[in-house]
């Protein structure tokens, strides 16, 4: 399966700039595609050129692909609105679904954008009466790449600032750069951050103070023999760094049908369960280190998720690893049989009296002894726990680690399940708010109506 990655240039260029990185992917399973930004490109800037305009402009062209699993991918100035774009959808508020990753090179941050004053003033100078000259446009191009671009690099870059509007390029330089949109959310989404080794103000040491706060599940990378216009200088570096990424993090990843997908997306659903839906569906990192259990008791609960629910087929739901989440976050369903202890020292209690059968590879008669209540346990392991304590959390274990994967959107396709499509945020209302304690039908005396009002023997079975 190919999935789309929505590409948001820099400022002064356009969709042109990933042509290299497109041509260095295209036996992958991403395929690139390019959004020009109102000003840049073939564009108009009519469509708005604040970071809102912008990011409402990138929704409606993903909306209208018909994606059901998609990247996103931006740069520099393309970056902050990628962001934005990404916390909108993980929120539920834009009614997109299926974003599986974030890629952002040099990425201007949510904050105001770090520019010296001078600079500033001289490039919003260059648009002052008009379009950007031919040598002013080649002064840029050559201020942000680490050597000089190959002949045809170079011209169609200078091309690109040369068709820019200058009410785009002044709108960013003044305003959208000066926008702070830092107050969102961390996002949750795993994302891929690159910095040119001979960049400026949007160095490493800027995406790492700027940027990666906003992203718990990234990770950074600095591009050798690159400043800023990363897609131009070093699109084969970039391209491998993009392929490492995506086979780590998604290969055997579930996948939400499309379906599915469309379902999750429409007005039928309410932002909230969106949220909640687009965070359970993303991919889990195989290489997390655990929370609250150590790393072999990680594997012990891995090995009973694989007996209690077995999931065939490619795409899989580490459920160990999101019980483990879950246990790192103090959550639970709040009941606790009597004598037990808390949550995380009973699964580490189970665990450690588990390690040995699934060592020895008996876990699953191991498993068997233990829902009898018959499980021998070594004193020397299970000093904390005896076997009915053992049998108790077998239980609460079990209903966790099912809980997990029926929470998947992908199990709930699996399984024919639509139960969160129970009305949107609009006139259908959430659930049953419609017979809420506060509500008035139009029968009753406080809402009286005219024979016209009442309903039809069929409009009332509806």
């Amino acid at each position: 399966m190919v999935t789309p990655a929505f590409c948001l240039h820099a400022l002064g260029a356009s969709s042109e700039e990933f042509a290299l990185l497109r041509r260095a992917l295209i036996r992958d399973d991403l395929e690139l595609i390019g959004i020009d930004l109102p000003g840049f490109g073939r564009s108009p800037a009519s469509s708005g050129t604040t970071v809102e305009e912008m990011a409402v402009l990138v929704e409606r062209a993903i909306g209208a692909s018909g994606a059901s699993e998609w990247v996103l991918l931006g740069h520099s100035m393309g970056g902050k609105v990628a962001t934005v774009v990404a916390d909108r959808t993980m929120s539920g508020a834009n009614g997109l679904f299926g974003l599986r990753a974030v890629v952002l090179l040099a990425a201007s941050p949510l904050a105001p954008e770090p520019m010296d004053d001078d600079r500033r003033a001289s490039m919003l100078s260059w648009a002052a009466d008009g379009p950007i000259s031919a040598a002013h446009a080649a002064e840029f191009v050559e201020a942000n790449t680490a050597s000089t671009l190959s002949p045809e690099r170079h011209t169609t870059a200078v091309q690109d600032v040369e068709r820019t509007d200058p009410g785009a390029w002044t709108a960013w330089l003044t305003r959208g750069s000066r926008e702070d949109w830092s107050d969102a959310a961390p996002n949750p989404v795993p994302t891929l951050v690159l910095a040119g080794a001979e960049d400026g103000d949007l160095d490493a040491d800027a995406q790492r103070r700027l940027t990666l706060p906003h992203w718990p599940d990234s990770e950074l990378h600095v591009v050798d023999g690159a400043a800023h216009l990363l897609p131009w200088e070093q699109p084969e570096a970039v391209a491998d760094r993009i392929r490492d990424f995506w086979t780590r993090r998604f290969t055997g990843a579930p996948v939400v049908p499309v379906e599915q997908a469309r379902v999750i997306a429409s007005p039928r659903v309410s932002a909230r369960m969106r949220s909640l839906l687009a965070a359970r569906a993303l991919p889990d990192d195989p290489a997390a280190e655990p929370r609250a259990i150590t790393t072999v008791q990680l594997q012990t609960l891995r090995a009973i998720a694989r007996i209690v629910v077995p999931q065939p087929g490619e795409g899989q739901v580490d459920l160990a690893l999101r019980v483990d989440t879950q246990l790192a976050a103090g959550l639970g369903d709040g009941w606790r049989v009597d004598g037990m202890p808390v949550d995380v020292e009973a699964y580490r209690a189970a665990l450690d009296v588990l390690e040995a059968a699934a060592r020895a590879d008996t876990l699953d008669r191991a498993l068997q002894d233990v829902a009898a209540g018959e499980y021998r346990i070594d004193g020397a392991v299970g000093a904390a726990m005896d076997a009915q304590q053992l049998r108790a959390w077998f239980e609460d274990a079990s209903v966790d680690l099912v809980k997990h994967w029926l929470a998947h959107p992908a199990t709930m396709a699996a399984i024919d399940f639509d139960g969160f499509a129970n009305g949107g945020d609009g006139v259908r209302k959430q659930g049953f708010q419609l017979l809420g304690a506060d509500e008035r039908e139009a029968w009753e005396p406080s809402a009286p109506r005219t024979q016209h009002d009442i309903p039809t023997t069929t409009e009332a079975a509806r």
